[in-house]
């Protein structure tokens, strides 16, 4: 079986982001962890090289495949935002109707930047996919 590359160690979160080159995004990707930090109750955490994650549990397929993942998370790639929120986007329909300009594909959030959406209605969608994923993925 391949081995896991995206695990929690302890790398610096802040230095982390502060050497995300450009301004813009190093300042949105601050602001996101603070989001996610205020959401969770959580510090947060290195996953792998690229994703900064809060809280984590632990998953295993039939396959046999098992490892532990942050429970909310996101990465400030190149091209943009990316956040790993839910995968369940018809039960936040309302809120995406209202968040701004986005994309998604089967688990991730694309925000090429902050000022593209509504930081409130982003905050309300992270802490409520942050309670649901808690209920469904209790230790």
């Amino acid at each position: 079986m391949a081995e896991i590359k995206t695990k929690k160690h302890d790398g610096d979160v802040m230095a982390f982001l502060n050497a995300i080159p450009e301004e813009r995004k190093r300042n949105d990707a601050i602001a996101i962890t603070q989001m996610m930090q205020e959401a969770t109750g959580y510090e947060p955490k290195m996953w792998g090289t690229s994703i900064i994650g809060f809280d984590e549990y632990h998953y295993k397929y039939d396959s046999g495949h098992e490892a532990d993942m942050c429970l909310i998370g996101f990465s400030p790639r190149k091209q943009n935002l990316t956040l790993y929120i839910t995968q369940n986007f018809d039960k936040y329909e309302s809120l995406f109707n209202k968040l701004g300009k986005y994309k998604t594909s089967k688990a991730c959030i694309y925000i090429n930047k902050l000022d593209d959406v509504d930081t409130s209605v982003l905050k309300k969608l992270i802490t409520e996919a942050y309670k649901d994923a808690k209920k469904t993925y209790k230790k």
